[in-house]
């Protein structure tokens, strides 16, 4: 297993976080599932022609290969690889917000139960035109598996995060205050950043205190619209006419280029080839013990990785 050092804050007393300093143990497993699920904008129209949606795949492990590694196989933090580190300002900052947003989506389900994780730019339809020209406002939006919402701010650094950082995503994680009239139960700024090379996390719940913020966000989403948004795409990526899905359930695809392999719970793959993309979200709520069991994710969803994944990463142009 590996092991990622991460400190919470403002959290409430008796909730499922703790505050102060801990450990979170995770596995490439666990960290690629983050990677490959997290919802970013546009991704309906990556993922709806032909092999797209195994590119975008490719290209969000990529981005976890090449900038983190297990330096052996008995190691258990997850280091800052030189190929990463050599990288130019622009690719440094883009690969970061990339960590960011892979580590909010595992922290959101190991430690909320919140599996489902969408960038609120998917859902930009319905936000006010001025929501939408700065960043004043949270990265992602999701549910936990009783139907709490959460909105997190996600934040990506090379370096600890200075305070006054940590105060701003509190902000904008703050804005987004209730979706279809439900107050949204958490909301958090949160920071994936390195130290001496060594990946940590951040994050900060701050408690509501009663004053609205200044241009509150509030969405109003179908019934299945949140469901579609995040199914959708899975679906594209394991393919629904896949022979190896026509020949037995419960089959693991392979990825062979990423050396990794990705398993839908069958009862789950059910909902989604007939497109009921809210059936399969609220079965996984009603099941989730049974997820736990079958060694899938509270969405239904399993990675697999391959044995390259414990090995350090390997820049071929060194």
């Amino acid at each position: 297993m590996l092991e990622i050092d991460y400190e919470s804050d403002g959290f409430p007393n008796g909730g499922p976080v703790p505050n102060g300093s801990n450990i979170l143990s995770v596995s490439w497993d666990d960290l690629l599932w983050a990677a490959v699920t997290v919802g970013r904008p546009n991704r309906n129209y990556v993922f709806q022609n032909g092999n797209a949606s195994l590119y975008e795949a490719l290209f969000r492990i990529s981005a976890v290969r090449m900038s983190l590694e297990q330096v052996g196989p008995s190691a258990r933090r997850l280091r800052r690889t030189q190929a990463a580190k050599s990288l130019d300002p622009s690719e440094k900052g883009a690969v970061n917000y990339f960590l960011g947003l892979t580590l909010c989506k595992l922290f959101a389900a190991k430690k909320l139960n919140a599996p489902w994780l969408l960038h609120l730019d998917v859902f930009r339809s319905q936000l006010n035109p001025t929501l939408l020209s700065g960043r004043s406002r949270p990265d992602l939006v999701g549910q936990t598996n009783s139907g709490d919402w959460v909105a997190l701010e996600s934040k990506g650094r090379a370096s600890p995060p200075a305070e006054d950082a940590k105060a701003k995503a509190k902000l904008q994680a703050e804005r987004l205050i209730g979706i279809n009239g439900t107050q949204v139960q958490f909301r958090i700024g949160a920071f994936a950043y390195f130290k001496n090379d060594t990946l940590k996390f951040f994050w900060r719940d701050p408690q509501p205190d009663d004053v609205e913020p200044r241009n509150p966000i509030r969405l109003k989403l179908t019934r299945d619209e949140f469901w579609r948004h995040y199914y959708q795409p899975i679906l594209a990526l394991v393919g629904s006419d896949n022979p190896a899905l026509r020949q037995r359930e419960n089959v693991a695809i392979p990825i062979k280029e990423a050396d990794l392999k990705i398993r839908v719970l069958p009862e789950v793959m059910r909902f989604l080839k007939m497109e009921k993309w809210k059936d399969a979200g609220h079965w996984c709520m009603e099941n989730h013990k049974q997820l736990a069991r079958s060694e899938v994710h509270g969405d239904g969803l399993q990675i697999i990785a391959g044995e390259s994944w414990s090995k350090p990463f390997e820049d071929k142009f060194r």
